[in-house]
């Protein structure tokens, strides 16, 4: 074997190797399954345009798809724990399936109100399961580097899912969901057919609650830094297209200017992460707050197209130095039975940010765009700062993991 044959593997194995079979299984399934996320990104064109729905009726409708998702994460977790991963998983996918089909063949407004709230409680019920899976496979060394390959996996699919999308729309919306149900299926039917569960049996571990997941003040502030940085990556998908709206650029101006969010995730990310994995995960989490807010914060110099790609090609640099790395020190918070709890602990951050990203995003917006630009970059500067004062703790309860796994 030559020294350049050599030094390739070394590299390939350095991003894809050592990772056991049913982590692929479970990478595979999600890719799979964000291929076809076609309906989330265009519902409320499909509640306006194909329902005939005022635009007050879709935001109350949507509000409530938002608090289907806020009860998502901690029910989905604790079943995860309760029930399995494997089960919690799969059964997830095949009732989002169900609820895709229904939602599409639902005309009333009841039934769609009915329909949206239950496919916010089910459509993101797979994510504290998958965490919890990916901790119980993946020793503590590598779950960065599976984390982070994860993470890829849903941008890479999601990215080509909304260019898919976008153009399948135009032929009909009953072709989107029909495209995500089946997609979500073949994760569900995946995951039960490819992955062990993993739960530790009973026998092996104290029983435990939510109460213990709340109790525990190191993840509660964790989840708390969480949301402020959720806060604060959100407004690139909720303010910012209003922001280049007012400042007098097209649509058309937003779309290309977020492309460059998905095309550097998908060439970068894969050829860092193998390097990122290696880091001390706290000052990567700080570092990366840093240059995010950093990049929302430069938004307030920039009014063209090309400036605000520059302006999201800064933060997404951030985003990439953050993949993987909170579930991954969620990993090592958690105790074995309360994984998919405190997973969804922090799944519910996201979703608790989800609802007030544009609810205080606009509010800052109307106070003049550089207060939110100049707020985000002061969010993510609190957030980086908080990060490395919990740093020590962290390290110290990722140390006492790492000893116990070996």
């Amino acid at each position: 074997m030559t020294s350049t044959t050599i030094a390739r593997t070394g590299f390939l194995r350095s991003r894809i190797g050592g990772l056991p079979r049913p982590f692929w299984a479970l990478f595979s399934g999600t890719l799979v399954n964000r291929l076809g996320t076609m309906v989330d990104p265009f519902i409320g064109v499909y509640l306006t345009q194909s329902r005939g729905m005022s635009l007050s009726t879709t935001g109350l409708v949507l509000t409530v798809y938002g608090a289907g998702s806020l009860a998502s994460q901690p029910v989905a977790g604790w079943m995860a724990d309760r029930f399995g991963r494997r089960v919690t998983l799969a059964g997830s996918m095949i009732m989002t399936a169900v609820a895709f089909i229904a939602l599409g063949y639902t005309t009333s407004v009841p039934g769609i109100v009915a329909g949206m709230f239950v496919l916010g409680i089910v459509i993101d019920a797979y994510r504290p399961a998958s965490q919890a899976l990916v901790a119980d496979l993946v020793s503590p060394e590598d779950r960065p580097r599976a984390y982070g390959l994860i993470y890829w996996a849903l941008n890479l699919g999601f990215s080509v899912a909304m260019i898919a999308g976008g153009w399948l729309a135009k032929t009909g919306f009953t072709t989107l969901f029909w495209i995500d149900a089946i997609t979500c299926a073949a994760f569900g039917v995946l995951v039960w057919r490819a992955i062990p569960e993993t739960r530790p049996a009973k026998s092996e571990v104290s029983e435990g609650g939510f109460g213990d997941v709340l109790h525990d003040r190191l993840m509660v502030a964790f989840t708390l830094i969480n949301l402020v940085y959720a806060f604060v990556y959100l407004q690139g998908f909720t303010t910012l297209p209003l922001a280049m709206t007012v400042q007098g650029l097209p649509t058309s101006a937003y779309g290309s200017a977020m492309a460059v969010n998905g095309v550097l995730i998908v060439l970068i990310q894969p050829l860092t992460n193998g390097w990122l994995a290696h880091r001390d995960p706290s000052r990567l989490m700080a570092l990366g707050f840093t240059v995010v807010g950093g990049g929302f914060a430069l938004t307030a110099l920039m009014s063209s197209a090309l400036g605000h790609g520059a302006a999201i090609a800064v933060w997404t640099l951030g985003e990439i130095a953050l993949a993987g790395i909170p579930g991954a020190i969620v990993a090592a918070l958690a105790p074995p039975h309360l994984r998919g709890r405190y997973a969804g602990l922090n799944g519910l951050a996201w979703s608790v940010a989800s609802l007030l990203a544009p609810l205080l995003g606009t509010r800052l917006l109307e106070a003049g765009a550089p207060m939110l630009w100049i707020t985000c970059g002061v969010l993510g500067a609190l957030a980086a700062a908080a990060m490395l004062a919990i740093a020590p703790a962290i390290r110290r309860r990722a140390g006492a993991e790492a000893a116990l796994a070996t």
